[in-house]
């Protein structure tokens, strides 16, 4: 049985829950696994002001949600999600912000037998400082060694384990050994909340610009269907009056028509400085080609009308 003052702090939990629940319409529901007290405490710190981190019992926190659905059914989506070990962390302010400070709070960690590996983990060449006896130690891992100045030096780098993999006892007694910590943890964002709407946080990596960017290239893609299909509509008819003004200046420079915008266009152009060549000896490069295609053709000429003399 439950005593009196475990009864108490469970009704406090939850009534401050309900409180955060009212005061906050944005949230992320965070992975805490192998996040310990103390990286939890610095994780609260950094957020202080700006967010509130709570960590209870699942089963507590969905029957706070379930009896606050009656006022608020879009918390249902909070409650069909808390499985497993997550924490809420609630805030109004900018998410991509919270996400960020929650995301960069990482201690590093060594590897630990059985836990599968978050990252591909090499070993480095160099001296290792392990004396000469542990020699058969790195044989029965395949790593390339020798002795050197009474130490193991290894030879060349090693890929010991691949990402996804399961780290075997004899790999995290090597890491422990070298001091290499391969790993590190932190809170996980699984799920992001920002009132009623439920989505993936990777939805937060979404800037301005490409929103503005995937907007314009939609407008461009709508005038290019209405022009192809001759059906005007708002993003067309400016690309539209472009090419009628071309094609109104292409009949004038042909013909000895001409309306005020054509002189207005021709006499900027003459104004406009010529362009110049690619290469200051191009023009003599371009005429001794010229001068030696027509020699050449005189050339030819020449000797066909001698043949044709001789055999005239």
């Amino acid at each position: 049985m439950a005593s009196k003052k475990q009864k108490d702090r469970k009704y406090q939990l939850a009534e401050e829950l309900e409180v955060h629940f009212q005061n906050f319409s944005k949230m992320f529901l965070v992975d805490v696994d192998n996040v310990g007290s103390n990286q939890l405490h610095q994780i609260r710190i950094a957020l202080r002001g700006k967010a509130v981190i709570y960590c209870g019992k699942n089963t507590q926190m969905r029957r706070v949600i379930r009896e606050m659905e009656k006022t608020n059914p879009m918390l249902e989506r909070v409650r069909n999600v808390l499985k497993l070990n997550l924490a809420i962390v609630f805030t109004n302010d900018n998410l991509a912000e919270i996400r960020d400070v929650i995301v960069n709070n990482k201690v590093a960690a060594p590897a630990r037998a059985g836990q599968l590996a978050q990252c591909n983990v090499i070993v480095p060449a160099g001296n290792t400082g392990m004396e000469p006896t542990m020699t058969s130690f790195l044989q029965a891992l395949n790593i390339p060694s020798k002795i050197t100045k009474g130490s193991i030096e290894i030879l060349s780098p090693v890929d010991l384990i691949m990402q996804g993999e399961r780290v075997e006892a004899s790999q995290a007694a090597l890491l422990e050994k070298l001091d290499i910590r391969p790993f590190s943890y932190g809170l996980v964002v699984r799920h992001v909340y920002d009132d009623g709407a439920m989505y993936d946080p990777a939805v937060l990596d979404i800037t301005e610009e490409v929103i503005l960017a995937s907007f314009a290239a939609g407008i461009k893609n709508i005038a290019a269907i209405g022009i192809e299909t001759d059906s005007p509509s708002v993003a067309s008819v400016p690309y539209s009056i472009v090419l009628a003004f071309k094609n109104l200046i292409a009949i004038s420079a042909e013909t000895e028509y001409t309306f005020p915008e054509f002189e207005a266009f021709m006499a900027s152009a003459s104004a406009a400085p010529a362009a110049p060549a690619a290469g200051g000896d191009a023009p003599a490069a371009a005429s001794a080609p010229a001068a030696k295609k027509s020699s050449s053709s005189d050339d030819g000429g020449g000797g066909g009308a001698m043949f044709a003399d001789e055999d005239y």
